[in-house]
């Protein structure tokens, strides 16, 4: 054979070769701003991330090329006329931070990915992209138009509003190449083009402090347009921006009526471009269908007024009033992530005949949204559905608990056949509602409930051998969800669906591990930023409807326990460094105004918020409302945070603040043993939460942890006979400690338990999401709604970091740390979550001679194991003895097990015990 061939065989046989790597990896999943191909945003350098796929093992990405380019046929070509960043040695696939050219308002954006790993080179990406939002105030080119008066169909009195109705005609000429209308809409919108509603979402825009920021919606109608006559509709609602109750100004915050901007943007085939926006060309009026909404009290509309054809051309308007401007709320515009969508329907599960006309329908389910209804009957029959959480022991609905929230719709007919109908600006927390009116006959097919909450995808799974859990694991799912509303509001029933901070510091780390909530708690960050005051105050419900700065710790630190969780889930330094300036004036500012003799803080609001009355009876029939401010609380509370600021300070690039955040925190630790230790081995009164909070936050001193930990075992395991006691505050801290001191059974007991106070009692008395009180079965009715998330506390970050074994060691998952606890009790757990890496799984088993454990890790990252053996033999690896490889290595043994680092890929433990 001739030097040639050989050559030529070898260089054909190097090509299958490396061809074949590059075919094993692929990249997938790109996003900006962690949202796929997003419509409008405003960030002039976004952020780009990417997952890497490949069947083979430990595939780590040693390098990357994004391209970002002005068009589809540029990106095509390999053209990254707007950005190459050429082949960047590193590991990096999260945040990428775009540096190319400066990005304009409206511009319409492409790019791909390559990587450069260990098992070869990746082909490019399929395409993904973002459009721009309008960056700058000048770019809003309409007026903000209304009503800024009352009207004959308005309930000043119970503050109630008719929506306004606003209507634009307009024509084309040319051909529509791309077409774009920016909405705001205040307190609520739907907008609608020739007749038909335009997008998916409702109850948009989320709220916000109006005053501060408002945000606005970008939809893409272009394939709804051509050359001809067009009509734009805007129907406004009231939401938050004209507050639900106008009765004390000095607490509740208003913003005024309801108001509207937009523009419609058009660019033509041949180059040149048209706005449609908002002037006094507009005509409005309040005399249609929906003759009052409230998010409070719910919606009333009359079929027959109607406005047919209202927004199609040529309708006539004559009686219609000029659109008048208005002044402006004042508040910087943001473009909208994730907003609200009906995301479920859910059928009624029955319905129960009451009496002529009236019926109870039973979702089977707690949530949160509307009903939708379908019914026919003479003009003028009115229809009036109201909405409960439960039944009385008569069956009639419960609504006590909603307080003053009238929670009822009404609905008149038109006649003339079938009729089907849903509110637009309200939405109400229920499993039952009563129909009362209805004509004919009802049937279940009649309604459907439609479950409304932010547009957030799931992030994880979770189900176990024990039926209990897994009941609770929903429930919550079921309460979180209910309470997204473009702030994660306290209940989605009564009159106050407020954002309080204190419901969310260590269960929003939780619900991460259930929803793909990044920005949704991006958002949340900026309302508090927005909420803080010159001097430094953070207010306990922000944004600020309410208007509470009661000064206290555990409230407004909130906001640094969510900066922390997004930062430790998602690797995303810019929220430290948006947020590190305000954290600190806050810091700062209850340091100077709170610190009392040696350091304490002496400040507090709530206490334990809500701990268990020590029986149910005790509790009967009481307002749990009772507030019992503890030092204690602040000061441990306080010493954490600074802990916290410490680390930030360094990640942020202001490293000199360290020095002077840890002297701080160092002489609170003396102060704070000073004043609370008690030689009897306990703190504080010796509650369960007093000693929890020492003991989780590092305060105790090394020859006391002992004594401490003996101490939290004994109040559990005999003063409540393997129960909790606590609150709001030590319900966030109680699994993990417990789990950490090695009574892992103890937090397993609290979460199995069906007695009361637990989860499991809940489930018993009917729960389907998680009370607000321990006791909401006997409490006070105003005090106890059936839908909240406070009292979640750790258990779900327990269940996700401590029974699954899926936890974050460093850079948002890229090192995982994996060490289930294998409980008495519990044969069985198969979880899942989908981290910015893609999505990590454990499923492990046990009887009593195996041990079977399920791992899966996604490219680009890698696990530290932990095996319940020491005896290496007894180990199988996908039925192989197992090797001390470069896809598994042994990092160190311990008393009981064995670690090991483990690359990425699908692996089948299995250990004879």
């Amino acid at each position: 054979m001739k030097a040639g061939t050989v050559i030529s065989i070898v260089m054909v046989f190097l090509s299958i070769l490396w061809h074949q790597a590059t075919a094993q990896i692929t990249v997938a999943n790109l996003r900006t701003e962690l949202r796929s191909n997003p419509i409008g945003i405003d960030v002039i350098a976004p952020r780009l991330s990417w997952q890497l796929q490949g069947s083979e093992r430990s595939i780590r990405q040693e390098a990357y090329q994004v391209l970002v380019a002005s068009s589809q046929e540029k990106l095509d070509q390999n053209i990254g006329d707007f950005w190459d960043s050429g082949k960047q040695l590193s590991n990096n696939s999260t945040h990428v931070i775009y540096a190319g050219s400066a990005l304009q308002s409206r511009m319409e954006v492409f790019w791909k990915v390559k990587v450069y790993t260990n098992k070869g080179e990746s082909s490019w990406s399929e395409p993904a992209g973002w459009t721009m939002g309008l960056l700058y105030y000048k770019d809003w080119t309409g007026r903000w138009i209304g009503f800024d008066q009352y009207f004959p169909s308005d309930n000043e009195k119970t503050g109630q509003l008719a929506a306004r109705y606003f209507r634009k005609e307009f024509t084309t000429t040319k051909q529509i190449k791309q077409a774009t209308a920016y909405v705001m809409g205040l307190g609520l919108y739907e907008l609608y083009l020739d007749g038909k509603k335009i997008g998916d979402q409702v109850l948009a825009p989320v709220p916000t402090d109006y005053t501060k920021n408002i945000k606005y919606n970008v939809l893409d109608v272009t394939k709804s347009l051509s050359q001809g006559k067009h009509a734009l509709g805007v129907i406004l609602g009231n939401g938050r921006f004209y507050a639900m109750r106008q009765a004390k100004p000095y607490k509740v915050k208003t913003f005024g009526f309801p108001k509207l901007q937009m523009q419609l943007m058009l660019t033509y085939t041949d180059g040149s471009t048209e706005v449609i926006k908002t002037d006094d060309s507009w005509k409005g009026t309040t005399e249609g269908p929906i003759t009052a909404n409230n998010e409070y009290d719910g919606e009333d509309y009359d079929a027959r007024k109607e406005l047919t054809g209202w927004a199609n051309p040529d309708y006539d308007d004559k009686t219609w009033l000029k659109a008048a401007f208005v002044q402006e709320p004042g508040g910087n515009y943001e473009a909208q992530s994730e907003g609200m969508k009906v995301m479920r329907d859910i059928a009624p599960v029955s319905i129960i005949k009451k009496s002529e006309g009236k019926y109870i329908l039973d979702f089977g389910q707690n949530f949160s949204g509307w009903v939708k209804m379908t019914v026919s009957g003479t003009r003028g029959t009115a229809v009036t559905l109201r909405f409960a959480e439960s039944l009385t022991e008569e069956g009639e609905l419960f609504t006590t608990n909603l307080r003053d929230a009238k929670a009822t719709d009404h609905y008149v007919l038109k006649g003339g056949g079938k009729e089907t109908w849903e509110p637009r600006f309200t939405y109400h927390g229920f499993r039952y509602v009563e129909v009362s009116g209805y004509p004919g006959i009802a049937s279940k097919s009649n309604f459907v409930g439609r479950f409304v909450y932010d547009d957030i995808p799931d992030a994880g799974t979770f189900v176990s051998s024990n039926t209990l859990i897994n009941q609770i694991h929903q429930n919550a799912w079921w309460g979180i969800a209910s309470n997204y509303k473009g702030i994660p509001v306290d209940c989605p029933q009564r009159n106050e669906r407020q954002p309080w901070l204190g419901d969310r510091p260590v269960s929003a780390y939780g619900e991460n591990f259930l929803f793909d909530n990044a920005n949704f708690y991006h958002k949340w960050l900026e309302d508090i930023r927005l909420s803080q005051k010159e001097d430094g105050a953070l207010p306990d419900v922000a944004p600020a409807f309410w208007r509470y700065y009661s000064d206290n710790i555990s409230w407004p630190g909130t906001y640094l326990f969510i900066a922390d969780m997004l930062y430790q889930q998602t690797g995303d330094l810019r929220i430290l460094e948006k947020h590190y300036p305000a954290m600190k004036k806050w810091m700062d500012y209850m340091q100077t105004r709170y610190t009392g003799h040696g350091g304490i803080i002496t400040k507090d609001s709530y206490g334990d918020w809500c701990f268990p009355p020590v029986t149910v009876e005790a509790g009967r029939g009481k307002i749990a409302d009772k507030k019992y401010p503890s030092a204690l609380i602040a000061t441990s509370y306080y010493y954490h945070l600074l802990q916290m600021m410490s680390r930030f300070s360094v990640l942020v690039g202001n490293g000199q603040d360290q020095a002077n955040f840890l002297d701080r925190a160092a002489k609170m630790r003396v102060a704070f043993n000073a004043a609370f230790y008690h030689d009897a081995g306990y703190y504080g009164s010796n509650s369960l939460t007093d000693n929890l909070l020492a003991l989780s936050f590092g305060l105790v001193e090394d020859t006391n942890k002992e004594k401490l930990s003996n101490r939290i075992v004994e109040i559990v395991e005999k003063e409540n006979r393997g129960h909790l006691s606590t609150g709001l505050i030590g319900t966030q801290w109680i699994m993990r400690t417990l789990t950490k001191i090695g009574r892992v059974d103890l937090a397993y007991k609290i979460a199995t338990n069906k007695t009361y106070p637990s989860w499991g009692y809940m489930v018993e008395n009917g729960a389907t999401t998680i009370w607000e009180l321990w006791n909401g079965n006997t409490a006070h009715p105003k005090m106890n709604s059936q839908n909240h998330v406070m009292m979640l506390g750790d258990l779900l970050v327990w269940l996700y970091e401590d029974l699954a074994g899926i936890k974050s060691k460093e850079h948002a998952f890229q090192t995982v740390v994996m060490k289930p606890q294998v409980v008495a009790g519990l044969d069985h757990v198969d979880a899942s979550y989908k981290s910015v890496y893609g999505t990590i799984q454990s499923n492990w088993s046990k009887s009593k001679s195996l041990f079977e454990w399920k791992i899966s890790i996604p490219a680009n990252t890698k696990a530290e194991i932990y095996l319940p053996t020491t005896v290496l033999s007894s180990i199988l690896e996908s039925n192989r003895k197992l090797k001390n490889d470069k896809d598994i290595q042994i990092l160190r043994q311990e008393k009981l097990g064995t670690w090991f680092m483990i690359g990425s890929g699908d692996y089948q433990f299995s250990i004879k015990l």
